[in-house]
């Protein structure tokens, strides 16, 4: 689809309840060692998410570019979004004056490998831009695009192994979920934590195999 069409408005009242649930999860609820994007919504709440959402066959690539996505944005001084993730999800982290990650690890909870150069590390936005496209970001304004693709509040991004990455690809969770079979629930959790506030919808096989996740959560 092309041309401007009437943006989607993320779900305001998620704001609040993602604020409480900060401040009211620790990091003791994520999978320990792993990278650290913000805590997800629970299982239960993403069982209630995920029955909210508009069920409909996955739209069109046509007119799909990652240039509709601008990314990686700048988020302060000399830093961009994927540099603040670099930092944030690594451990003993060094960055040079241009902000570039030059020392640290990674652990990547997708695969369970451990990183030492960044170069090996892709930050991996959950809900894929080409996967939003088809799920009604088609529709979006580009600044709401930029939002989606830079979002540091919400759980959409996570650094991991790249070539892992790289094979997901714009798969949603009926076509891939993450080898570490004990992340998947929190992956789920991501996932429709995410789906939910960009209010973007999913398709019958996708809700069926994140409630598959869900349930076993």
């Amino acid at each position: 689809m092309s041309g401007v069409y009437a943006r989607r408005v993320p779900r305001t009242a998620v704001l609040a309840a993602s604020a409480a649930l900060a401040c009211a999860t620790t990091l003791l609820s994520a999978p320990a060692a792993s990278a650290a994007p913000p805590t997800p919504v629970s299982a239960s709440t993403a069982r209630t998410y995920l029955s909210s959402l508009t069920v409909k066959a996955e739209g069109s690539s046509s007119g799909y570019s990652r240039d509709l996505f601008p990314h990686w944005i700048t988020q302060s001084g000399s830093c961009n979004t994927r540099e603040v993730v670099l930092k944030r999800d690594g451990s003993n982290v060094v960055q040079d004056s241009s902000c570039a990650a030059v020392s640290g690890s990674w652990y990547s909870p997708y695969d369970g490998a451990t990183w030492t150069a960044a170069s090996d590390v892709d930050i991996d936005h959950i809900v894929p831009l080409a996967e939003a496209w088809r799920s009604g970001a088609n529709s979006w304004s580009t600044s709401s695009r930029q939002a989606f693709a830079n979002d540091l509040t919400r759980p959409q991004l996570i650094a991991v192994t790249d070539n892992v990455n790289q094979s997901k690809g714009d798969q949603d969770p009926a076509e891939w979920m993450p080898s570490v079979t004990s992340y998947r629930c929190y992956y789920a959790r991501m996932w429709v934590h995410t789906k939910y506030y960009w209010n973007l919808s999913v398709d019958s096989a996708e809700k069926s195999a994140l409630q598959s996740v869900l349930n076993g959560c």
